[in-house]
């Protein structure tokens, strides 16, 4: 019984171990556009694979900032020899971290939220998705307004059982000046295979979301800031001679 126990202690610790590796790498990876990470340990080794947008700021000039990115992972979490590898993320739109911080960036410009998930949606089912969902809840409204949440959703997305370990998701927070808006996406991605689904069948969208406002087209980089109205000058009172 003691040594059940041992191990049982011993898997939990792993899952700790692994769940606090990931949230460190997601807050340090994040201007590199952070994806998602896959973490295995071996008896002689810890691999892992982080997927990113940006290899090269991960990797640094000569591999100096993945080389201290690892000193950093060994220190912090007590981890023997761990080595990571950078692989850059293939589709964006199939990424749900990527997808769910996108949608909060334009959130916080200003666009209206519900243009935006049926714009990203489209774009997910576009990509090759089997089926997608998100869900935008908070300070929807306005600023002082009670909160709501916004869900729009395609294709085939199991909530419970064994076929939703296989949907991957993200959450997100965004911050516009209205309140917080926490944006949830979840993706079913190419080649998940089903039992209770036929393979090959076409998702079809529907079509207030295939004639969706394309708000996502123009980076923030490319919006111009509004211009403030130069203040009036008061005049001075007329002063008789």
């Amino acid at each position: 019984m003691p040594d059940k126990m041992k191990v049982e202690e011993k898997f939990i610790e792993d899952a700790i171990t692994r769940y606090r590796v990931s949230k460190f790498l997601e807050r340090e990876l994040d201007r590199a556009g952070f994806s998602r990470v896959g973490i295995q340990r071996t008896p002689m080794v810890t691999r892992i694979a982080v997927e990113v947008t940006n290899p090269g700021r991960v990797i640094g000039k000569k591999g100096k900032s993945i080389q201290d990115l690892t000193e950093a992972i060994q220190k912090e979490f007590k981890i023997e020899n761990p080595q990571i590898s950078v692989v850059e993320a293939s589709n964006q739109n199939l990424e749900p971290r990527l997808v769910a911080k996108k949608i909060c960036r334009y959130i916080e410009m200003g666009k209206k939220v519900r243009a935006i998930l049926h714009a990203s949606l489209r774009d997910i089912i576009r990509a090759g998705a089997l089926g997608a969902e998100i869900v935008a809840s908070g300070k929807i409204a306005a600023k002082g307004g009670r909160s709501k949440s916004c869900r729009v959703m395609s294709g085939y997305i199991p909530k419970a059982g064994e076929p939703a370990r296989q949907v991957v998701e993200a959450h997100v927070t965004a911050y516009p000046k209205s309140g917080a808006i926490g944006v949830l996406v979840r993706i079913v991605l190419p080649g998940t295979k089903f039992p209770d689904k036929v393979e090959g069948a076409k998702i079809e969208i529907p079509k207030v979301i295939s004639a969706a406002e394309d708000v996502t087209a123009a980076t923030p980089m490319e919006v111009a800031p509004k211009e403030e109205p130069a203040p009036k000058r008061k005049r001075p009172p007329h002063r008789r001679k």
